[in-house]
């Protein structure tokens, strides 16, 4: 793996490389291991995830040395660069037309992709459902048993190869229409109410208890999300800007296959 990523890594600082089969060779292996789950754009540690920055790279350099081509899948044609997944049975993956999956991202056993999106470098744990018309970016980590509801905007990151994916956490519920983007990490268990937009700029502010608690880029474990509002002040006045509250923590009682309404009932709110 350390040669693999030396490779990787000169041919980023060296364009020209990639007209030698070694380095093509190269980049094509690391894409194989991403859509096998045997390399990730981003893993769990012990001090927290850890983004393998040469791994996004090899992604970004895999469109330069690929060709258009046409992909049929019935009576639908698609042209592009990158192939599409295939051999969902010995994957155990349950996939509904027009469901599209990239090479290069990942689908552990158990996942259910009803018509979505998984673009390139993502990985998608176990147990997991990607609902109607849900999107999942490139390079995203999304864990086991996570519920992404209809229409559920989860970011990709190739540009800047700096930035950081966006990481769902395990068992975690984000509602329908719900935004996250620009590498902002959900903790396990959480649960986002429907329209819930987080960025890293958005104020995620803790009411729950007797004073306000802010966070930015991380909603904490258990956590259960609303839209919100806060007054900010601008040269013409005072207006209200969007934010994101935490009303509370998901109750031990709580099944975490609930659903939302259910989550979201403990608190006597409706979403």
């Amino acid at each position: 793996m350390e040669q693999l990523q030396h490779t990787i890594l000169q041919a980023w600082d060296n364009r020209s490389l990639l007209q030698q089969p070694e380095y093509q060779n190269a980049i094509e292996q690391v894409l194989e291991l991403l859509d096998k789950g045997m390399l990730r754009v981003a893993e769990p540690s012990d001090a927290g995830w850890v983004v393998n920055e040469w791994v996004k790279k090899a992604v970004i350099l895999y469109f330069p040395i690929r060709k258009m081509e046409v992909t049929e899948a019935g009576p639908l044609e698609f042209h592009d660069k990158i192939p599409l997944k295939s051999n969902y049975t010995d994957l155990g993956v349950r996939v509904i037309p027009p469901a599209v999956a990239r090479y290069g991202s990942f689908l552990s056993k158990g996942v259910i992709l009803m018509p979505g999106y998984v673009n390139i470098g993502a990985w998608v744990g176990s147990g997991t459902m990607i609902d109607t018309w849900a999107t999942v970016g490139s390079c995203a980590q999304i864990g086991a048993n996570v519920h992404l509801s209809g229409g559920v905007g989860i970011g990709g990151v190739l540009e800047p190869v700096q930035a950081s994916p966006v990481i769902i956490e395990d068992n975690c519920f984000i509602g329908s229409r719900c935004i996250v983007v620009e590498g902002v990490r959900i903790g396990k268990e959480a649960v986002l109410g429907a329209n819930v937009v987080l960025t890293q700029s958005t104020r995620i502010i803790d009411v729950s208890g007797d004073e306000a608690v802010e966070y930015k880029g991380f909603v904490p474990e258990r956590s259960v999300v609303i839209p919100g509002t806060v007054a900010k002040k601008f040269p013409a006045g005072e207006y209200q800007v969007a934010c994101a509250l935490i009303i509370g923590k998901r109750k031990a009682s709580t099944d975490t296959k609930t659903s939302l309404n259910d989550a979201l009932r403990d608190f006597n709110l409706s979403v």
